[in-house]
C-alpha cells in the first residue's frame, strides 16, 4: 500500500471513530503527521465528498458517503434481511439490545442491531467501534475457541481496555482474564458485569458453521438493573437457539456463508 492511500484510511478511521468532527490540529497529532500533510489529505476527501468541514467550530467530520457504500454493500450481501429478523425476535423476546458485527480477520465491527427495550435506560453503543476483547462477552467467548497462545496473541496486539475507559471490571492482566475465559469454556456462553461499560451487562454464545468451527457470536447487553445473573440464566436458551439459527441463516446470504465458510470471516452479533 502507498503511503498516501495508507494516511487517507488513517484520516477516514480516525474520524469514524470521532462523530463529532475533529479540527486539522487535533487529527495532525492524532495521526502523528505534519499539519500541511493532514489539511492536504482532508482536502483531497472534501473534493470526493467523504468529509465536510465545519467552517465555524474548524471541525472535520464524515458525511454520509462513506457509510452508504458499507449499507450497500451489506444490502447487497444480504446480511441485514436475512439477520433483522433474528435480531428483532431476540431482542424483543430478552427486552434488550442485540448487535451484529462482521468480525474482518480480527477485528469485531458493528453493522446491524436490534432494541428490545421500550422504555428506561437503552443500552446503545456507537456503531463502527472496534469490541475490546479482554472486556466484553463477546470478545471472552471468542477467544474461549482459541489457544491459550492465541489469546495471549490477541490481547496483547489490541491492547487491554482500561477500567476508566470501559467498566470498572475490566480485566486488565491475563490473571484476571483467563478464569473468564475458562469459565466460558466450560459454560458455553460468557457473561459479564461493570466491564465492557459501567453498570451494564451482556451475554454471548457461539454460531458455528458446520464443520463445528466459530464463526460468528450472538450477544445480549443491557443496564445490570434490568441484566443480572437471574435474568441471565432465563435468557440462556433463547440466546442458544437464536445462535442456532443464524447459522442455518448463513446459508440464505453470500456474504453470511463466506463468514461461516471462510477462514478471514466471522459474524458477531455484540455489545
Amino acid at each position: 500500500m502507498s503511503a498516501v492511500a495508507e494516511r487517507i484510511l488513517r484520516v477516514l478511521e480516525e474520524l469514524a471513530s470521532s462523530p463529532e468532527g475533529k479540527t486539522l490540529s487535533e487529527l495532525s497529532i492524532k495521526l502523528d503527521l505534519p499539519v500541511s500533510a493532514t489539511h492536504r489529505l482532508l482536502a483531497d476527501l472534501m473534493e470526493q465528498d467523504y468529509v465536510r468541514k465545519d467552517e465555524r467550530r474548524g471541525e472535520f467530520t464524515l458525511t454520509m458517503k462513506m457509510p452508504s457504500l458499507g449499507l450497500r454493500f451489506l444490502s447487497a450481501g444480504g446480511v441485514v434481511d436475512i439477520a433483522q429478523p433474528i435480531l428483532e425476535r431476540l431482542a424483543s423476546t430478552s427486552g434488550e439490545l442485540v448487535r451484529l458485527a462482521i468480525v474482518d480477520g480480527e477485528q469485531l465491527i458493528y453493522v446491524a442491531k436490534a432494541q428490545g427495550a421500550r422504555q428506561g435506560i437503552r443500552y446503545d453503543p456507537e456503531m463502527g467501534r472496534p469490541v475490546t476483547l479482554s472486556c466484553s462477552a463477546a470478545g471472552i467467548i471468542w477467544l474461549a475457541g482459541k489457544s491459550d497462545e492465541d489469546i495471549m496473541r490477541l490481547v496483547s496486539k489490541q491492547g487491554f481496555g482500561a477500567p476508566a475507559d470501559f467498566g470498572p471490571q475490566a480485566p486488565t492482566t491475563f490473571r484476571t482474564l483467563l478464569p473468564l475465559i475458562e469459565i466460558a469454556r466450560a459454560d458455553g456462553y460468557a457473561t459479564t458485569h461493570d466491564m465492557f461499560l459501567p453498570s451494564m451487562s451482556s451475554m454471548a454464545t457461539t454460531v458455528r458453521a458446520t464443520n463445528s468451527e466459530v464463526r460468528a457470536i450472538l450477544i445480549i447487553a443491557g443496564p445490570m438493573s434490568r441484566l443480572n445473573d437471574e435474568r441471565m440464566k432465563a435468557l440462556v436458551s433463547p440466546l442458544m437457539s437464536t445462535a442456532a439459527e443464524l447459522s442455518e441463516a448463513s446459508g440464505v446470504s453470500p456474504m453470511l456463508r463466506r463468514a461461516m465458510q471462510g477462514p478471514n470471516f466471522a459474524v458477531s452479533i455484540t455489545s
